[in-house]
């Protein structure tokens, strides 16, 4: 579903990605482990077609990922490292906006995922905790309950109960549909050996296991 094949991504004169390679199959759950600055983030941006590969490809269920990028948005779920919200909005105006732009008919799933967060949805966004703004995140990228997610550091800024219930969404997702994969990066080792089917060590721009 996911394929990554010899990635090279350079900033000036720094290999931020040096020849990465992997895939990710149907009903899989991948872990992309590392520090902060390894590579994780620009692999994750090359995946969502934000930036261009200086060398070697980047493709999800056979479409290009910068040339197709429009195409494979409309079916991916994606958690950013640093979540851009509007800080004036309320989650509710938040949520009902980005349901918009991803043409979301039925709001049923989005709620449900509110009410297992216990999100007020209310709040501005701006009054919300980092926590609380990771959550109103994982809404967005589960909302539309797609084939293919990306999560970068999905757990970053919560505390060890909410940690948990990500992971056990995660979980459920997968059991609804056995076909769908999951791309996850952190550098908390033991979120992904709870979670995942495979794990890659990335740092420095490399695989190293």
């Amino acid at each position: 579903m996911i394929e990554v094949k010899n990635l090279k991504k350079r900033y000036g004169n720094k290999l931020a990605v040096n020849d990465v390679s992997f895939t990710v199959e149907n009903g899989e759950i991948l872990g992309f482990l590392g520090p902060n600055g390894a590579g994780k983030t620009v692999t994750m941006r090359n995946l969502m077609g934000f930036i261009r590969p200086d060398e070697g490809t980047v493709s999800i269920d056979g479409l290009n990922c910068f040339s197709q990028r429009s195409r494979i948005q409309e079916r991916l779920g994606y958690l950013p490292g640093e979540i851009a919200c509007m800080d004036e909005m309320t989650g509710a105006a938040f949520l009902e906006f980005m349901a918009r732009m991803k043409k979301l008919r039925d709001r049923t799933r989005m709620n449900q995922l509110v009410e297992y967060f216990e999100l007020d949805p209310a709040r501005r966004i701006r009054k919300m905790s980092k926590g609380t703004k990771q959550k109103v995140g994982l809404v967005c990228a589960f909302m539309t309950s797609p084939d293919i997610v990306l999560l970068d550091e999905p757990t970053a800024g919560l505390d060890v109960i909410a940690r948990d219930s990500v992971l056990d969404l995660i979980r459920s997702y997968m059991e609804e549909d056995e076909n769908r994969s999951v791309l996850i990066s952190s550098h908390i080792a033991g979120d992904l050996e709870k979670l995942c089917d495979d794990l890659y060590m990335i740092h420095d721009g490399k695989i190293v296991l």
